[in-house]
């Protein structure tokens, strides 16, 4: 093996034809395997993950629908195709029309996984109907299409019968089933943004919903740092965070911190971009409020602001630098030492 996998492994083969794996190889190299939870954002488990051996780059994420979907192996190797032809087929609207799904193309396109049984899913659905709205008076050229996961057939007419958006037909469970494969869809609410071209702007279209409810930012290309609200902090659980603490009760200084971090985190996103992979860090800005008291209660960090850490909830893991001045310089320091895994963790 070579590439980023063996990167991540060291020199561990994986035997194809059942010969036994030394997995005690990783333990004896020192390798954590929380690593690889990070690298290919496990978020919960069983999870199951094809990737390519010689680059370390993702086939499959949903591999558990795979092997449901095709257990006779006919679609092999299962690498990811174009959204316009996962998708492809005949699209209903809630007044029982019908349309081909080639009438999406050249929209920008919101593909929300949803259902009526999971109460975060219809709150966000009542949101998202005045988003769209608001989009589509504005002249943007935008459609959403719903991909359920409802229990029964009368479930999902009751839900879409909400929704002025168009959906993928509940009867058609193999195609729905593929939109989830193709996005490794992991959880519910989960709202895609892809640009006209079938190619994925953000996977993070409920939080962007939530912040912009005036919907000026979109189609809601991702931004470099974020400031921690209640509405994403749920992206603290995807992977390691870098979030840098400040005293809100300064009004610039929310804004100074995010200028002194956006050049580092967009080298670093640009760095992975490159080789077509996912930022190993999400970078965030987080001021005085109830909900960042309840992170630092949580994750037991001093009161001091400035504060730079880096969070990892999945390992249960931080890194703190609790300096006096947070300086470009401190903060890319601390970055390199945390991926080349100079830093020496403390339990959340």
């Amino acid at each position: 093996m070579a590439g980023a996998l063996t990167d991540l492994l060291g020199e561990v083969l994986v035997a194809a034809d059942g010969e036994e794996v030394a997995v005690s190889a990783l333990a004896a190299r020192g390798v954590s395997l929380l690593k690889l939870w990070n690298k290919y954002r496990v978020s919960n488990i069983p999870s199951l993950i094809f990737i390519d051996a010689s680059t370390g780059k993702v086939v499959c994420r949903n591999g558990l629908l795979v092997i449901r979907d095709d257990p006779e192996g006919l679609e092999f190797p299962w690498g990811p195709k174009p959204f316009s032809e996962v998708v492809a087929g005949p699209l209903l609207r809630n007044n029982g029309q019908t349309l081909d799904s080639s009438a999406l193309e050249g929209s920008h396109i919101g593909v929300y996984f949803s259902a009526h049984w999971c109460p975060p899913c219809r709150s966000l659905t009542r949101v998202l109907v005045e988003s769209y709205r608001k989009i589509k008076e504005a002249g943007q050229k935008f459609e959403i299409l719903f991909v359920s996961a409802d229990r029964s057939e009368d479930s999902f007419n009751q839900y879409f019968s909400e929704m002025p958006w168009v959906a993928v037909p509940y009867s058609d469970e193999a195609r729905r089933s593929r939109l989830n494969r193709l996005y490794g869809i992991q959880g519910i609410p989960t709202l895609i943004v892809l640009d006209s071209k079938g190619d994925v702007i953000t996977r993070q279209g409920r939080v962007e919903v939530l912040n912009d409810i005036e919907c000026r930012e979109f189609p809601w290309h991702p931004k470099p740092v974020l400031e921690l609200t209640d509405s994403n902090a749920v992206q603290l659980n995807e992977g390691p965070c870098l979030v840098l603490f400040v005293d809100s009760e300064d009004d610039g200084e929310s804004e100074a911190a995010k200028q002194l971090i956006q050049p580092i985190a967009e080298k670093i996103i640009a760095k992975y971009k490159a080789k077509d992979e996912e930022a190993p860090l999400l970078f965030f800005v987080a001021g005085e409020d109830d909900m960042t008291d309840s992170l630092r209660d949580y994750t037991n960090l001093p009161e001091a602001a400035p504060l730079l850490t880096i969070l990892d909830m999945s390992a249960r893991a931080k890194y703190v630098m609790d300096v006096e001045e947070i300086t470009p310089e401190i903060v890319e320091a601390f970055v390199s030492d945390f991926l080349a895994d100079k830093l020496k963790p403390e339990p959340i």
